[in-house]
């Protein structure tokens, strides 16, 4: 009988240049090697934000809500086919204008026994519709207004990813304009 392959991670220096690969499944725990993940903020044609929260049974910070759409490229694989291959995967949705908006963000976050170490690219896109999501990937979503995501990220007590807290300021200037048919 065939087994599937496990799913392989990047591992990355501290100038993000690639140094290997790992099974993920091995990587994320107390001291975890550092390797290449992406966010990506999906935004509909009015500006709302559309949220998910991770499934009970992720490994990695289950339960909690977090931008639209996490994950890591495989080897050989550019971080924005990541992105697509993810969005589609997780929430069966397409984007539109898809852009790199914070190239070389970088964070540590731990849950319980986990811990996160990664070199995180962040995107942006345009979402046209509500997502169908895969339930092992996410247990809920909604769409927020940017000033309602700021106010969670804002409460100490919200149950909001430690990496949609840190990149949330730093994308305040990026935002795109929203206007009937724009997206810039």
């Amino acid at each position: 009988m065939a087994t599937q392959r496990e799913e392989q991670v990047v591992l990355v220096d501290e100038q993000g240049r690639p140094v290997g690969q790992a099974e993920k499944r091995t990587v994320h725990r107390r001291s975890t090697p550092r390797h290449l993940g992406f966010s990506c903020y999906g935004f509909d044609g009015t500006g709302r934000l559309l949220v998910t929260q991770r499934a009970a049974e992720k490994a990695t910070f289950p339960g909690v809500w977090t931008n639209t759409c996490c994950g890591h490229p495989s080897p050989g694989e550019q971080v924005e086919q990541a992105v697509l291959r993810r969005l589609s995967y997780e929430l069966d949705l397409m984007p539109e204008n898809l852009r790199l908006v914070l190239p070389d963000f970088s964070y540590r976050a731990s849950f319980g026994d986990i811990e996160e170490n990664e070199l995180c690219p962040v995107f942006i896109c345009r979402l046209s519709r509500d997502p169908s999501p895969r339930r092992a990937e996410v247990q809920a979503w909604q769409w927020w207004t940017w000033e309602h995501f700021l106010r969670e990220v804002a409460d100490a007590d919200s149950n909001l990813s430690p990496w949609a807290r840190l990149q949330a300021p730093l994308l305040q200037g990026l935002l795109p304009t929203f206007e009937p048919g724009v997206f810039r």
